[in-house]
């Protein structure tokens, strides 16, 4: 089964799967096909991180293909431009080496079955043959603001409505030479020359070989199941946290109930108020949710009022996917630009879009994250997976979302384990989501705290009652991106598969994180 936010992506999923390839074959295949159709998501100028789940494992392996600041990285270079924070698009300076096609390999060498030529062909036909534009592309490229979409004239020149055939040659002839070259071909080829170009001194050509890190899972226990996901760099431990938190609260049976969504809102923000001071590459994930840790912050929560614990701290687009196979490995794969189309910049010999990760580094001198040439900054992108006591493979899930994407897994996890709803239920319900007030990557950073958006299909209660507890709720659309892609794959105690593709990624507006 292969769950992912565009159909073309998912049929080439299914079709690797159909010839034989595993779990891995097809979340690479369908990674590639979404990078082809789906820049404004994702794409091999991004970055990614995947979590793997085989049968008879006491644990998941992870892998982290975030990329680094390069060599020629300087936070006094940046602050002596006046920037405070890391600027947000059209500055080369927040491009960290991306990290996605040194993913692949990386997936592909420790557990690819078919090999990488026929797993990249779905992608390579797209690319070179032509797709027809989703909704979601034109209006992303529509709402690009002046210099992104110069930059992206290719793009927009094709992609003019819904339905219109894009042909990216550039990206096809990458992933030829990946097919053909592994990541030499992508890294020292053209794409990697452009890059360098682009740096101006910014990075080294050694950069670009720094190869991934396969790191050890953080897992918490939840409602009779181990949660795991991805250690930092990445947020993840704000999702296993916040559902830690939230199994020790009253929570109501009825999910559509306003003290629900106030309860889960009061677990998400006890586990994550402090993200910007705790969140950095070196943090010790293990010590971030540490039970000990989690207790007092579980003990803080009123059962009728919001919290006020946040103080002043010293829009973007990812795509998610998830495969099982028929021996139930299970692969949970998020792959980003970080903002809508990332940076806005492209390298020129490709047409690849470049993603701005590094606007999660920090400027204050000393600062844990502050930026410097080879470190990793603190990433939105957190995969999940639950799996049963005996060590099997319950369910593959995630989200894109910016720094909702552990709200929205905890809503998910909750209705999955606590409620048992399917995972059509649990993820098409409506949702809350705490917000910053202009990025989507500064809800930790508002001086007054984070909004609370409800969905607009959500309970019809829940706005005023959340007001009404000292929380700032305002409702937006329903079915509306701003509350994710979410997708899951749960494996049933039969062995039998049940999944979800998120509706919003036909039905909600374009304006994603």
């Amino acid at each position: 089964m292969v769950s992912s936010a565009d159909q073309l992506a998912t049929q080439a999923g299914l079709a690797i799967s159909a010839i034989g390839g595993n779990a891995v074959d097809a979340a690479i295949a369908t990674n590639a096909a979404i990078a082809v159709t789906c820049p404004h998501l994702c794409g091999m100028g991004g970055d990614l991180f995947a979590i793997i789940h085989r049968d008879g494992d006491a644990q998941p392996m992870v892998l982290n293909a975030s990329g680094r600041a390069g060599s020629g990285a300087s936070a006094d270079a940046v602050r002596a431009d006046g920037h405070t924070v890391m600027p947000f698009r059209h500055d080369i300076r927040t491009v960290t080496v991306p990290g996605c096609v040194h993913g692949w390999i990386s997936l592909h060498e420790r557990f690819g079955t078919l090999p990488l030529a026929e797993i990249l062909a779905p992608a390579i036909r797209l690319a070179a043959l032509g797709f027809p534009a989703s909704p979601h592309l034109v209006a992303s490229l529509a709402a690009a603001d002046p210099a992104a979409r110069a930059n992206l004239d290719e793009l927009a020149g094709q992609a003019t409505r819904p339905g219109a055939i894009v042909r990216r040659p550039g990206v096809a002839l990458a992933l030829e030479a990946i097919a053909l070259h592994g990541r030499d071909g992508f890294y020292g080829g053209p794409f990697g020359e452009g890059l360098l170009a682009l740096g101006n001194g910014w990075y080294g050509a050694d950069d670009l070989g720094e190869l991934p890190d396969w790191v050890a899972p953080l897992g918490l226990t939840a409602w009779g199941h181990q949660l795991w996901t991805v250690p930092p760099n990445s947020q993840g431990y704000l999702t296993i946290a916040a559902a830690w938190i939230a199994e020790g609260l009253d929570l109501p049976d009825d999910t559509a109930d306003p003290r629900w969504a106030h309860l889960m809102i009061e677990a998400a923000t006890a586990a994550g108020y402090d993200r910007p001071e705790v969140l950095h590459a070196a943090a010790d994930g293990q010590a971030l949710v540490d039970p000990a840790r989690l207790l007092p912050r579980r003990q803080l929560i009123d059962p009728q009022r919001a919290s006020n614990r946040w103080a002043p701290s010293a829009a973007g687009d990812t795509t998610y996917l998830c495969t099982v196979d028929r021996n139930r490995m299970g692969v949970s794969l998020i792959q980003s630009n970080a903002a809508g189309f990332g940076s806005g910049l492209v390298e020129p010999n490709t047409n690849i879009n470049l993603h701005n990760r590094g606007l999660g580094f920090n400027l204050s001198p000393g600062h844990p994250a502050e930026l410097a040439p080879g470190r990793r900054p603190p990433h939105t992108l957190c995969p999940a997976m639950i799996t049963r006591p005996d060590g099997s493979l319950a369910a593959t899930l995630g989200t894109m979302g910016g720094d909702a994407q552990p709200q929205i897994l905890l809503q998910v996890i909750t209705r999955l384990l606590r409620h048992h709803q399917s995972p059509a239920v649990a993820i098409g319900s409506g949702r809350w989501a705490l917000s910053g007030p202009e990025t989507g990557f500064d809800t930790w950073t508002a001086p007054s705290g984070p909004l609370v958006d409800v969905e607009g299909h959500a309970p019809a209660e829940w706005v005023a009652d959340l007001a009404a507890r000292g929380h700032r709720p305002r409702q937006l659309g329903a079915w509306d991106s701003e509350f994710g892609h979410a997708h899951c794959i749960v494996v049933e105690p039969n062995g039998s598969l049940a999944g979800a593709a998120d509706p919003r990624t036909l039905i909600g507006s374009c304006a994603g994180l």
